[in-house]
């Protein structure tokens, strides 16, 4: 016979796992009622000039003589065309006569784009357009009468709150993750346009382009990329807010083109020491690290060390906040701007320009100048800029870091990639000239570099210590 005491606390603890189970979230409605929307994206890319048509053949142009031995020796069973690239990934239609969202980098240099949705039904989509610095690219099939997602408002996410995922992991259509928002607003290395929603939704290679839902049913989001070290998913995922991406893609249907706000400064982030140093009450605002000549900050009297506090009415709490309020400014305007600069308050007026046309960001595989140096004392790998790159930059100086090996910068935090404007305050345009500068620091004394990564720029600093030499 059960002893009373022992049945009370059986009932209990049945009562409380019951109670707990009502409290978990059931997304089968919204799957059933959102998945419809959700569909798969595959893209073809043929073999560019210059590509071996087949495996292990040289690398030679089609209309050298030896072309057609090797073609007919070295060709394997089945067609070329196995060999074209094939990606794939998800997308969701934004209206019912057939426009889609997706990631700019799952379609970037297709030939063919597919969309196939969850009817089986598949189309070749048109790329309407695609902007890389937000990652967002639009496509249109000829269809109607499409299932298609409720867009919500990302300004409403909680930190907690639960989310889904729908995409295709793998190519496993239609399957559904599930997480909480781990946090708002997250600014990403080269992602300065984009405040990033962050979760813990399982998101795989696939899932890229598919869509973020709350428990509304609402796209609040478009999964976009994850933080791994092994190439797989760990707890850090990554979604574009769905007002960005609307905001793109109401441009690229109206104008054809992304157009975006540019007012010509590098800034970097306020850290507690900067702030003390500026007489800053605390660590906040934009701090300009380089002002560009005859460009609209400097006509508006905005200079070098001022900190951007305040734009259009808007508070500054971040230097990665700036670049999106500039960024969704119509060139032409007129915006207020308070400063801090030198323990006061300044109020100026600037106008916006507009930024270029997307370009692909400067980086080791763009063209170089003179061959790397590998020899300076702080381990950097350098290259100059070629023209083309100064006039993308913006700017008549400046190194690429191409590589480095392990010691001081890297520890200072420099990166491949980074572009090295000044060193202790003097703007650097040979890599010899470089090197002339760094030999002549003495051991055990600081050395400034003035970095521009993506759209910012940081002075990164370190103590000389001759580790590299």
């Amino acid at each position: 016979m059960i002893n009373k005491f022992v049945l009370m606390v059986l009932l209990g603890l049945s009562t409380t796992v019951f109670a707990q189970a009502q409290d978990l979230p059931d997304f089968t409605d919204l799957v059933e009622r959102e998945g419809p929307a959700v569909v798969n994206i595959s893209t073809v890319q043929a073999p560019s000039m210059g590509t071996p048509v087949f495996p292990g053949m040289p690398n030679i142009p089609e209309d050298d003589p030896f072309f057609e031995f090797f073609r007919r020796h070295m060709q394997p069973h089945g067609n070329p065309r196995d060999f074209e690239s094939k990606s794939l990934g998800s997308g969701f239609v934004i209206s019912s006569d057939g426009y889609i969202l997706t990631n700019a980098h799952l379609v970037d240099s297709a030939d063919e784009i597919n969309v196939k949705l969850t009817d089986k039904r598949e189309f070749r989509a048109k790329l309407i357009g695609a902007d890389r610095r937000t990652d967002i690219a639009l496509l249109k099939i000829e269809a109607n009468g499409l299932p298609k997602v409720t867009q919500g408002d990302p300004a409403k996410l909680r930190v907690g709150e639960w989310v889904v995922a729908i995409g295709s992991p793998f190519g496993f259509e239609n399957s559904v993750t599930a997480g909480i928002v781990s946090a708002k607003g997250r600014s990403l290395a080269q992602e300065n346009f984009v405040p990033f929603i962050q979760t813990d939704v399982a998101i795989n290679p696939g899932n890229s382009g598919g869509p973020l839902f709350n428990m509304k049913g609402e796209v609040v989001g478009i999964n976009s990329q994850i933080y791994s070290r092994t190439g797989g998913f760990m707890g850090l995922s990554f979604a574009i807010p769905i007002d960005v991406a609307t905001n793109i893609s109401n441009q690229l249907i109206n104008t054809g083109k992304v157009s975006r706000g540019r007012i010509g400064v590098l800034i970097q982030e306020v850290t507690k020491e900067l702030a003390e140093s500026f007489g800053l009450p605390k660590p906040s605002g934009a701090l300009v690290a380089s002002v560009q000549k005859d460009g609209p900050a400097e006509k508006a009297g905005i200079e070098p060390r001022d900190v951007i506090m305040k734009y259009d009415g808007k508070t500054v709490t971040a230097a990665g906040d700036l670049p999106r309020m500039v960024g969704t400014t119509k060139p032409g305007s007129k915006v207020p701007i308070q400063v801090w600069r030198n323990g006061a308050i300044k109020e100026m007026t600037v106008t916006v320009d507009e930024i270029p046309p997307d370009e692909k960001p400067v980086g080791r595989s763009g063209k170089r100048g003179k061959a790397p140096d590998t020899s300076n004392r702080i381990g950097l790998s350098l290259s100059e800029l070629s023209a083309e790159q100064k006039k993308q930059l913006e700017t008549d100086s400046g190194l690429l870091v191409e590589d480095m090996v392990p010691g001081i910068a890297s520890r200072a935090g420099v990166r491949p990639g980074d572009v090295i404007l000044s060193i202790n305050n003097q703007d650097v345009k040979t890599v010899e000239q470089f090197n002339q500068i760094l030999n002549k620091t003495p051991k055990g004394r600081n050395i400034a570099l003035l970095i521009r990564r993506g759209d910012t720029a940081t002075f990164i600093t370190m103590k000389m210590n001759g580790e590299n030499k």
